[in-house]
């Protein structure tokens, strides 16, 4: 790394602009930004999930995609640049299948819950999927590495069954969806 930023503050985007790697300037609701910031909140979230007593495994794992998320923010700031690699996303299909393999079957739909670390994870998963959207509203209008959107999809993949086994860790069931359940507290009140 050439140089660290001695000073945070730049007063150059308080009108409404900001810059990319290449130099270029473009307003800080133009799609690419978008995208590099739904990436950022993910791997923002992926932080408090790696903040809790995460087993060592997912610990490992999560962290590398944090990195895999830097690089991508990176590959989103400078248009035509491509850091991410079909690697990153055989290695998410690898860690989805070992985690999915030990788990019970689906019977039903899962609402986000169960411990702290899963509901987390959830909520990542969410963030994924909105970067992924964002991502492909940017590839509508933009040139955009393929690798990125099926990175992404199985990210959102992966945490799902991330925090199913989170939830597993802890013997704790994951929390299911029952409609009927939810017609039967309606009709009590």
């Amino acid at each position: 790394m050439g140089h660290r930023l001695s000073k945070i503050y730049t007063r150059t985007g308080d009108h409404g602009d900001t810059g990319l790697s290449d130099g270029s300037r473009v307003a800080k609701n133009d799609p690419r930004i978008e995208a590099i910031g739904a990436v950022d909140e993910l791997n923002s979230v992926l932080g408090m999930v790696l903040a809790m007593p995460v087993p060592e495994d997912i610990q490992k794992k999560l962290l590398q995609i944090q990195h895999w998320l830097f690089d991508l923010g990176g590959e989103l700031s400078l248009p035509g640049q491509q850091l991410m690699t079909e690697v990153q996303v055989t290695l998410l299909e690898q860690w989805l299948d070992q985690w999915n393999k030990t788990l019970p079957s689906l019977k039903e739909f899962i609402l986000p819950g169960g411990t702290q670390m899963a509901a987390t994870t959830h909520l990542a998963r969410s963030i994924c999927r909105r970067a992924e959207r964002r991502l492909y509203t940017l590839a509508a209008q933009q040139s955009v590495e393929p690798t990125a959107l099926r990175f992404l999809n199985r990210l959102s993949d992966l945490l799902f069954v991330c925090a199913r086994s989170l939830n597993q860790s802890t013997a704790t069931e994951d929390v299911c969806w029952h409609s009927e359940r939810a017609k039967d507290q309606l009709a009590s009140h």
